[in-house]
């Protein structure tokens, strides 16, 4: 084995090498996608649903993210489905063996349990997210799918 291979530890037999900027950059948009659901939620949902004349105005520290509204959904979902998407990469632990078939279900799994949970708690408004979102959680459960699809075409 020459010097050169010897110092590569990251090169697995496949034959790919673990890029761990892509591996970071897909693990920061799927948090950075579930934070910013979250502080929409926890910080900026009520200034966002307040109506004048109804009682007194919410305290609103983040007033550009209450004026977004609901678009926040899209934003942060969109962010967790491109995090997904770039772990599906061949560079990524995700992207290659038996992280595509984990990754692959896991996808398939989470749209499918998001759409039958949605259709139990279609009638309770409580629910954080779901209530929020409506007819448009068959679309996060969608988006969760197609990137297992992503992962699909990876499988060898």
């Amino acid at each position: 084995m020459s010097k050169p291979s010897a110092r590569k530890p990251t090169v697995l037999a496949s034959g790919y090498e673990t890029s761990w900027k892509r591996t970071a950059l897909a693990a920061v948009l799927v948090l950075l996608g579930i934070a910013w659901i979250t502080v929409y939620v926890v910080v900026a949902q009520d200034a966002a649903n307040y109506t004048p004349g109804l009682g007194t105005k919410p305290d609103n520290p983040l007033p550009w993210m209450a004026d977004l509204g609901k678009w926040n959904y899209a934003i942060g979902f969109g962010l967790i489905f491109l995090g997904l998407a770039i772990s599906a990469n061949k560079l990524t632990p995700l992207g290659r063996g038996r992280g595509v078939v984990v990754g692959m279900l896991g996808c398939f799994l989470i749209g499918l349990i998001w759409i039958v949970v949605f259709y139990f708690v279609s009638g309770n408004s409580d629910v954080p997210v779901m209530g929020d979102l409506g007819q448009y959680n068959l679309m996060v459960g969608i988006g969760f799918m197609a990137v297992g699809f992503t992962f699909a075409t990876k499988w060898e």
